[in-house]
C-alpha cells in the first residue's frame, strides 16, 4: 500500500491496524487504534482519518482477492464481518446465535424500547397491554437492553435503553439508523433483511395501533366491559320499571 509506514521490526502500519481490529473482541474505535500506535511508536503521528483510510485500503485488497470477509464500522468501532454472500453457507454450518432466539413477546418489547427509549416498564406495559417485567429481565440477561437511570414520574421507575450489544446485533452504529415507520414496508420486501423482518413487522403494528388509539391495558379493557354491562343492565331495569308503571 502507498505510504504504508514500516516499523523497525519490518511490520507495516496497515498490518498493525488490521491485527488490532482482528484481535479485538469488541468493535475497536479509530481513536483507540490511533492511541495504541502513537503511544508505542515515537516516529509516527496518525489521526483517526488515517485509520479510516487504511481500513478502506484493506477492504479494497480483500475485495480484489475475493476474500470472504471485510472490515465494517459497527457500534462506533471497527470489526471483521463475513461478506453477505457467504451468509447462506454459514447458516447451513451453524445454528442461529442464541441471542437471535427471541420470542414474539421479547421482539415486541425490544422494538418498543428501541424506538421509545428511554422508557419505563409501566410505559412498555401500557403499549403492549400486558405486564412486561419478565420479558424486560430476559432482554437484560441477553444484554440487549440496560437500565439507564430513573424517571422523574411518581415512584421514579427505572428507565430502559438499548445497549451497544444491541447495535452490534443489528449491525448499526446508533439507534438513529433504525428505519422510520414509513421505511419499514420497503425494507420488509428486501430478502437481505430477513433477520430484521419480524422485529420491524411488530414495531409497525405497534405504531399503527398507537396512531389509532386502539392499544389499551387488558385489565382496563375488561373493567370497561364490566362497567358497560352494568350500564346496560341499569338501563334495562329502568325500562322494565317504566312498563310496570304504565300497566
Amino acid at each position: 500500500m502507498k505510504n504504508d509506514y514500516q516499523f523497525v521490526d519490518g511490520t507495516r502500519l496497515s498490518s498493525v491496524i488490521e491485527a488490532l481490529i482482528f484481535a479485538s473482541e469488541e468493535p475497536i474505535s479509530g481513536q483507540k487504534i490511533k492511541s495504541i500506535i502513537v503511544e508505542n511508536e515515537e516516529q509516527i503521528e496518525i489521526s483517526e482519518d488515517t485509520v479510516s483510510d487504511f481500513v478502506d485500503k484493506l477492504n479494497t485488497r480483500y475485495d480484489e482477492n475475493g476474500l470472504s470477509f471485510r472490515i465494517e464500522r459497527i457500534a462506533k468501532g471497527y470489526t471483521f464481518v463475513t461478506q453477505k454472500k457467504f451468509h447462506y453457507w454459514l447458516s447451513i454450518f451453524q445454528h442461529e446465535n442464541a441471542y437471535r432466539k427471541l420470542s414474539q413477546s421479547a421482539i415486541e418489547s425490544l422494538a418498543i424500547v428501541a424506538y421509545k427509549q428511554p422508557i419505563t416498564k409501566p410505559e412498555v406495559d401500557q403499549i403492549r397491554g400486558v405486564d412486561s417485567g419478565y420479558i424486560l429481565r430476559q432482554l437484560m440477561e441477553k444484554a440487549l437492553i440496560e437500565v439507564s437511570g430513573r424517571s422523574d414520574s411518581p415512584g421514579k421507575p427505572l428507565l430502559y435503553t438499548t445497549t451497544s450489544h444491541f447495535l452490534r446485533h443489528f449491525g448499526i452504529n446508533s439507534v438513529e439508523e433504525l428505519p422510520k415507520p414509513r421505511e419499514i414496508e420497503e425494507i420488509l420486501k428486501d430478502d437481505d433483511m430477513a433477520e430484521h423482518r419480524q422485529l420491524l413487522l411488530e414495531q409497525s403494528m405497534i405504531m399503527e395501533e398507537e396512531e389509532d388509539g386502539s392499544i389499551e391495558i387488558k385489565e382496563d379493557s375488561e373493567e370497561g366491559d364490566v362497567e358497560e354491562d352494568n350500564y346496560e343492565n341499569e338501563e334495562n331495569e329502568k325500562d322494565d320499571d317504566s312498563k310496570n308503571e304504565e300497566e
